[in-house]
């Protein structure tokens, strides 16, 4: 599933690595989907391409048939991690939805950077960052996901979204990947 292509203006979209999610069981070690996502972020800094870092705090408003399983956040909930390095100039959004685009600024400020591509990685695959992908898609973004640097608390959830959805939205591929298609520094 090697990445075809990056475009000159790529961002680095992270999705959901944040204190108050990563406690929660995965399918693959949690410490290694961070420190995949810590090392595109840094690579994607050197070359002075933007990352953008996402967290959640709240969820859309529409009434399910389950219950959200915290009625209040715990303090430090949404704290992005700091493994991510975040730095003064990165794009921080805070998302009240599954997807990092809708009811924040997010695509404006991409689109101020003339940024034609997104690669996504973070938590959860069948979800924030599926979602993300989806509104990336729609928006008119060429989507790349790196699908080592991202996890679910369900495999089927990650395989379904990896195998079946992600092809339709753009292009996967392995960190290493991703980091060997990045100009050099």
């Amino acid at each position: 599933m090697p990445v075809t292509v990056l475009d000159p203006h790529t961002a680095l979209i992270v999705v959901d690595l944040q204190q108050g999610l990563v406690g929660a069981p995965t399918v693959h070690p949690i410490a290694d989907v961070v420190a995949k996502a810590a090392a595109l972020a840094t690579a994607f800094r050197r070359r002075g391409l933007p990352v953008a870092l996402v967290n959640v705090a709240g969820r859309a408003p529409g009434r399910t048939e389950q219950s959200p399983r915290l009625s209040a956040f715990p303090p430090g909930w949404t704290e992005l991690l700091p493994e991510l390095g975040r730095q003064d100039d990165d794009i921080v959004v805070t998302k009240h939805s599954w997807g990092a685009f809708t009811g924040t600024d997010l695509e404006a400020r991409l689109k101020a950077r003339g940024v034609t591509q997104v690669v996504l990685a973070g938590i959860a695959t069948g979800t924030g960052v599926e979602s993300t992908a989806r509104q990336a898609y729609e928006l008119g973004f060429h989507v790349t996901l790196a699908v080592d640097a991202m996890s679910d608390t369900r495999l089927e959830a990650h395989h379904y979204s990896v195998e079946k959805i992600f092809p339709r939205l753009g292009e996967r591929g392995t960190t290493q990947q991703i980091l060997a298609l990045l100009p050099q520094a």
